[in-house]
Order: structure tokens, then sequence, then C-alpha cells
């Protein structure tokens, strides 16, 4: 008979303890891996839904300015050595090394046009961009195409045009497709055309007045990718919207901090049950080790003994634990996320995770009970028979 052989045995003879240590590794496992999860599975809608803030990066043209106040009087100012954004610079900004962290890239050209004889700005967009960085839009009608115009709410009653009419704008005549709803935002102020549009109506071919960002980073610092921008862009300005930026970290690392104090709560909890457990259970086989210890068994052959307990026992509650912590991601998910949200994040890794965490708090909180079960006299384990 090896000592696996008597490790299963005394597992099936003592069905009880043994049910009652897979039960709090088994929990403890789950616990962690649900936290986990549901942190990973929620992570991604809140990003998504913190994407609504719009733009949190803004790449102006640097300018020289001269400030003109004396004793208090402002006279106004003066820019000059404006530079300019090129059309082709948005390619650098998509090659920078936090790329991938970027989700969105828009190019925004303005200016002010006659409209019957009254100033208004146009502003040019990339409407496929625009997506991302204003989903609080909502038009009636479609969004312009080539050729084509959208109005803001406000300019389009103090222009009497709307949706399905036609409006002058220099020296031509564009429809107007639709009409933005009121946003209570300078969007309402508008006539919104795409880039190449623009750029044709005004005469500013191949050049961008700025450019909108949207970054999700929650994984990495908003100052590294203003950085890496400014690299490529020597010639603009990069500034960040901090409130929004900062509002995304601080969601991300409040719910991180919560999971993590959580789960050491629940790690710390099944590392006494299992202790308890396996210290009971080696004073309940006192006579049973002295046994061994008299017919030549070495303290290192009953350490494996109790060892190899805990690490069946662990193995299962790692496997069982995974699967209770994902099922109950699945049940809780829909509670911490509106109706259509996002779905249960399953990750490899997790699982080998939830395995190691498992026998790691098994093994080692074994480790004393073994110890001293080694460490019994012989004679005196056996005046217990």
């Amino acid at each position: 008979m090896t000592l696996t052989d008597i490790a299963f045995l005394n597992l099936k003879r003592r069905k009880a303890k043994a049910a009652f240590v897979l039960a709090g590794l088994t929990i403890g496992v789950a616990t962690v891996v649900a936290l986990v999860t549901l942190f990973q599975s929620v992570s991604h809608g809140i990003l998504h839904k913190l994407e609504k803030y719009g733009a949190n990066l803004l790449v102006v043209p640097k300018t020289e300015s001269l400030s003109l106040t004396y004793a208090g009087l402002d006279l106004g100012g003066v820019s000059f050595r404006m530079e300019e954004i090129r059309e082709a610079d948005l390619a650098k900004i998509r090659s920078i090394p936090g790329a991938k962290n970027l989700a969105a890239v828009g190019p925004v050209v303005l200016g002010t046009v006659q409209v019957g004889g009254r100033p208004a700005l146009l502003a040019g967009l990339d409407l496929d961009a625009a997506r991302v960085l204003k989903p609080w839009w909502r038009v009636r009608g479609t969004m312009p195409g080539e050729a084509e115009v959208l109005l803001g709410s406000s300019a389009s009653r103090v222009l009497g045009v709307g949706e399905g009419g036609r409006l002058r704008v220099g020296e031509a005549t564009y429809p107007v497709v639709g009409v933005l709803e009121e946003t209570g935002s300078q969007d309402d102020q508008l006539i919104v055309a795409p880039v190449r549009t623009a750029q044709a109506i005004l005469r500013k071919p191949g050049v961008i007045s700025m450019v909108e960002v949207a970054a999700h980073c929650a994984d990495c610092p908003v100052d590294t990718l203003m950085a890496e921008i400014a690299q490529v862009l020597p010639t603009a300005r990069v500034t960040a919207i901090r409130q929004v930026v900062e509002g995304r970290l601080a969601a991300m690392e409040q719910f991180e901090r919560f999971l993590y104090g959580v789960s050491g709560v629940v790690v710390l909890v099944g590392c006494l049950v299992v202790l308890v457990t396996m210290m009971g259970s080696v004073r309940e086989r006192t006579a049973e080790i002295g046994v061994f210890r008299a017919i030549g068994f070495r303290r290192s052959a009953i350490m494996s003994v109790v060892l190899g307990e805990a690490t069946v026992l662990s193995a299962l509650a790692g496997t069982l634990g995974y699967g209770l912590g994902v099922g109950a991601t699945a049940v809780l998910l829909p509670f911490f996320s509106e109706a259509g949200g996002p779905s249960v994040h399953l990750d490899p890794l997790l699982a080998a995770s939830a395995l190691g965490l498992a026998l790691l708090l098994g093994i080692s909180s074994s480790l004393y009970p073994a110890v001293q079960a080694a460490r019994l006299d012989p004679n005196e384990a056996l005046r217990a028979l």
C-alpha cells in the first residue's frame, strides 16, 4: 500500500471532515473567481459607458500669443506663429505605441461661413469617429454624406431651415439631410458637414483645425499618451480633459480595491477553515499515526500522507470553485449591468490561477498540522490505543 492509497482511504473514512475542508476551499475559490470574473466582465461595460463622455484628449495647433493688458484694462490679444495640423498627421497619432488605447481619433475643421447674410460656424467632422466621440447625438433624419450638411437645433431654428431643406453656404447650395436634437452644448450652433466637404467650403485642403481623441486608459497613464502624441506632432499642443480621464481611472481603481479587499478576507477565512479542520483530524488520528511511526514510517512519510489529503481536496476544490464562480457571475452580472449588457468574460488564465490558489491555500494551511503529526512521539501516540 502506497502513501497515496493511505491518503485516499483516510478521506473515505472521514467523509464529514473531508467535505468540510472541501466546502471551505470551494467557497473561498468560488468567491474569488466570481469577483474577478465579475470585475473583468463589468469593467468592459464600465469603460464603454464612460466613453459617452466623449473626447478626453484635444490636439490643437501651437500658437504664440501676446496679451494686451495694462493697469487691469484688457485690450484683447494677438496670436502669431500659428502652426497647422495637416490631415496626414492623423496617421502619426494612430501609429503611437499606445494606439491600442485610443477609441477614436476625430479630425475637426472649423471656420465661419455666411448663410443668408449671417455668420455661422461650420464644423467638418469625421462622422464615423463622431459616433464614438459624440454618442449623445440624436439626429432627426440621417447623418450627412459628401456635399450634404447637418444642422444643430439652434442653427436650424435661427436659419429657418429644417430637415429636407436646402442651405446656401458660400457659393453653393447643400441639402440639409438631418437636424441634431438639442444637446445643450455648442453643437447646437453648428453646421456640420463631412471633413472633405468642409475643407472645400472653407478652402482649407488637407488642413485640420483640431483633433479630438477618445482614450480608454484603465491600464495606462494618460500622460504617456499625451507625451507620445506630442512627440509625433511637435507642432501641436496636446491637452487632457482631466475630469473625464481621472473619473474613469478612479471608478476602476475603487472597484479593484474592493475586489482585492473582499478576496483577501475570503482567502483568510478559507485558510483558517482548512487549518482548524486538519488540526482536528491530526488529533483524532494520534493513535493511527503512532502505529505508522512504530512500524517504521518516517516523519516525511507522515507529512506526505497529511499533505497528500490536502492536495487531493485542494485540486477538487479548485476545479469546483472555478465552475461555481463562473456560474455565480452569470447569475449576478445582470444586477450590475443593463439589459443587453456585457457577457461573462472567460479567462483561461483565471482557471489555472483558481487551481493554483486552491492548492496554495490547502497545502500551506495543512503544513503546520502535517509537521505536528510528524513530530508525534510514537510511545505517547500508542498510549491512546
